[in-house]
């Protein structure tokens, strides 16, 4: 009888056969080391799709193409803004909105070959309308920390400040020092880093939602707050905007010099990279600072002159 053994890679049977001497046996070991070769070739070419296929979806899932690519295809950049701010993001005589971040995302789009589109929100809301996708990015007088920077990316700053207060006229709403803050009522958004620094120096923050700047100038014009601590640029021209306010910059506090840029996804860094690019080529042929002095009186793309007093123990 013929005794047969199947040996079997990959569903490939090889039959064979003892009873036909040296002859048939040196064949089949053969056949066997043949088979055993193909045997592992296959297996080492499986393991290398194998290997592949885990990769290239780690590839392509990078946030970093996503963003980038989302952005491409839209061919537009979604922005938050408040249009609240004067001079930084604000509605013009004309219904328009502009403002320096306004206009600086209307040129940085420019450059880059797409369209920009506004999404009207509060401060508050920003930060949450970019992590869900919401928005792209939003640029509306953000200062940039290194707390926001654990789940934010920036752009390079397109503006240099510090901070200030508005007071009232007759007194200074009797603040001489930081530390005479405790106690005071202070008009702010409840996430912002001035409303931090409020509260940081024992203030009463009293809070609001999108709203202007008259809102928070009046209520320290008629003593339902006492202060309202904001970014010297935004605070100057807002106090402007009310002459009839009996309200003036505090003439003596100048502190917590401060960096704004353009705040996006975490890990977005080619759309990082493409803002920064832009934002670059503005400052090296002098469009940083037209846009400043068009919209402070002061060229706001450089930081500023003088000592400005440091905060410390701040969590930013």
């Amino acid at each position: 009888m013929v005794d047969k053994y199947i040996v079997n890679c990959y569903n490939v049977p090889w039959i064979i056969n003892y009873n036909k001497g040296e002859m048939e046996m040196a064949r089949f070991k053969g056949s066997l080391v043949f088979m055993l070769i193909m045997c592992i070739t296959i297996l080492s070419a499986c393991g290398g799709t194998g290997s592949e296929s885990s990769e290239k979806p780690q590839e392509n899932e990078s946030s970093n193409d996503k963003a980038w690519e989302k952005i491409q295809d839209a061919g537009e950049i979604v922005v938050g803004t408040s249009g609240t701010l004067i001079a930084s993001s604000y509605y013009d005589e004309d219904e328009k909105l502009t403002g320096y971040d306004v206009e600086i995302m209307r040129e940085i789009g420019k450059r880059l070959g797409l369209d920009v589109s506004f999404e009207i929100m509060g401060i508050d809301s920003m930060l949450p309308a970019i992590k869900s996708g919401r928005i792209d990015m939003a640029a509306n007088d953000i200062e940039i920390t290194d707390k926001r920077k654990e789940e934010f990316n920036f752009s390079e700053p397109y503006k240099y400040s510090y901070t200030t207060m508005a007071v009232r006229k007759e007194d200074n709403s009797g603040i001489e020092s930081l530390e005479d803050l405790e106690g005071k009522k202070a008009g702010g958004g409840a996430t912002t880093i001035y409303s931090q620094i409020a509260e940081h120096y024992g203030a009463e923050v009293v809070t609001y939602g999108n709203a202007p700047n008259e809102a928070y100038l009046r209520d320290v014009d008629n003593g339902r707050t006492d202060v309202v601590i904001n970014d010297y640029f935004l605070t100057k021209f807002g106090v402007a905007a009310f002459p009839d306010f009996d309200i003036h910059l505090h003439p003596t506090l100048k502190f917590h010099p401060t960096e704004q840029g353009v705040i996006l996804p975490k890990d977005a860094d080619r759309v990082t990279e493409e803002v920064n690019k832009a934002l670059n080529e503005m400052r090296e042929d002098g469009t940083l600072s037209e846009l400043a002095n068009q919209f402070y009186k002061e060229d706001a793309s450089q930081k500023p002159e003088g000592e400005i007093e440091e905060i410390e123990g701040l969590d930013l």
